[in-house]
C-alpha cells in the first residue's frame, strides 16, 4: 500500500478560472454612482417557469415521484398570484427591477412580462426554464441557449438583453466566453464582491454585477429554513450596515446591494407584509442612494471605464 510521504506535496499554483485579479476591498480607483450616491440598491425579481412532471425545481415539501404536484403548482402560484402582488408593491414604492425571464413564459404567461415591460423594468435573461441546468449542455447547445434567450426577449419584448443569469447559477468553464460572444454585456452569476468586476473573456471583456446570494430568499428561507421575519431583518441590516460601509475612508468605491427574490416565496401574502417593511425602509432614503437596475450599473461602470481609457 503506498504511503504518503512529504515527496507527494506539489508547490505549484493552484488551478485560478483566469477571469480577473485578487482586489481588496479597500483598494482600487475611487468611484461614486450617479449624483454622487455611493450604494446603488436593485431587486432582482426571478420569473421562472418549471416543466410539470419532470427537471428540478425548488421543493416545499419532500420531493415526490413525478408528476410532484405539490412543489410544481407551489412554484406555479408564483406566476399566477406571488409576481403580481409583488409587482403592486414595487409600483406603491416606486422601486425599478431588474427582472429576471425564463423565456418558457413567453408561451406560459406572456401577460406577466407584459407588465414588468410596462413598468419599465429591465428584462434579463435567465435561461429557458428552470428545470435544467446549463452546465449540462456542450458548448455548442450552451451558445444556442443563450442566443435563443436574447433573441426571444427581442422578438416578443422590443429589447435586447444586456445581462444573464444561469438557471441555478450554473455555469461551464466558458460560459463567460459564450456570454460575451453572443452580445452579452454582464453576468450575475459571480457573487465574488460589492463591487462590479470586469472579467477577462476570449471576446473581450464582461462585466461582473454583484448578485446576492446571501440576501436571497432561496437558499436563506428555503434551504436554511430562515422564517420572514428574519430575511426582512437581513435586508434592513444588510442596508443599514452598507450605508455606513460607503461613509468610510477606507471604501473609495461605490457599493452593489442586490436583494433576490421569487414570487413564489415572497409571494405569499404573510411573506410579502414583512417585505413591505424591508423595501419601504430603503425607499425612504431614496434621495442617498441609487435605486436601480442591473443594466444600469453595468453602462455606467462601462461609460467610467471608457472615460478613464481615453483620459489615459
Amino acid at each position: 500500500m503506498h504511503s504518503s510521504t512529504m515527496s507527494d506535496f506539489n508547490p505549484d499554483v493552484l488551478r485560478s478560472h483566469g477571469r480577473f485579479d485578487y482586489q481588496a476591498i479597500h483598494h482600487g480607483e475611487p468611484y461614486c454612482w450617479p449624483n454622487g450616491a455611493r450604494l446603488a440598491v436593485y431587486l432582482g425579481f426571478n420569473l421562472e417557469h418549471f416543466a410539470f412532471g419532470e427537471g428540478l425545481g425548488a421543493a416545499l415539501g419532500p420531493l415526490s415521484p413525478q408528476p410532484d404536484v405539490l412543489n410544481h403548482s407551489w412554484r406555479e402560484y408564483g406566476n399566477r398570484v406571488g409576481a403580481w402582488r409583488c409587482i403592486e408593491l414595487f409600483d406603491a414604492l416606486d422601486m425599478p427591477a431588474g427582472t429576471l425571464v425564463n423565456t418558457s413564459l413567453y408561451d406560459h404567461c406572456p401577460e406577466l412580462i407584459e407588465a414588468c415591460v410596462a413598468r419599465g423594468d429591465e428584462l434579463i435573461a435567465h435561461g429557458h426554464t428552470n428545470a435544467e441546468r446549463q452546465s449540462d449542455f456542450d458548448e455548442a447547445g450552451e451558445r444556442a441557449l443563450l442566443a435563443h434567450c436574447r433573441e426571444r426577449i427581442l422578438a416578443e419584448s422590443g429589447v435586447m438583453p444586456q445581462g444573464w443569469l444561469s438557471p441555478w447559477i450554473s455555469e461551464t468553464h466558458h460560459t463567460p466566453d459564450l456570454l460575451a460572444e453572443t452580445g452579452y454585456g454582464y453576468t450575475l452569476n459571480w457573487c465574488h464582491d460589492d463591487r462590479p468586476v470586469r472579467m477577462k473573456t476570449r471576446h473581450g471583456a464582461l462585466w461582473s454585477v454583484p448578485y446576492p446570494q446571501e440576501l436571497n430568499d432561496l437558499p436563506m428561507i428555503m434551504a436554511r429554513h430562515l422564517d420572514m421575519c428574519a430575511f426582512t431583518d437581513m435586508i434592513v441590516d444588510q442596508f443599514d450596515e452598507m450605508v455606513e460601509q460607503t461613509q468610510r475612508a477606507s471604501t473609495p468605491q461605490g457599493l452593489v446591494m442586490g436583494i433576490a427574490l421569487h414570487p413564489y416565496i415572497v409571494g405569499q401574502p404573510y411573506r410579502l407584509r414583512h417585505l413591505r417593511r424591508a423595501l419601504a425602509h430603503i425607499a425612504a432614503a431614496r434621495n442617498d442612494i441609487w435605486l436601480t437596475t442591473p443594466g444600469a450599473i453595468a453602462r455606467h461602470m462601462e461609460q467610467a471605464a471608457s472615460t478613464a481609457a481615453r483620459a489615459a
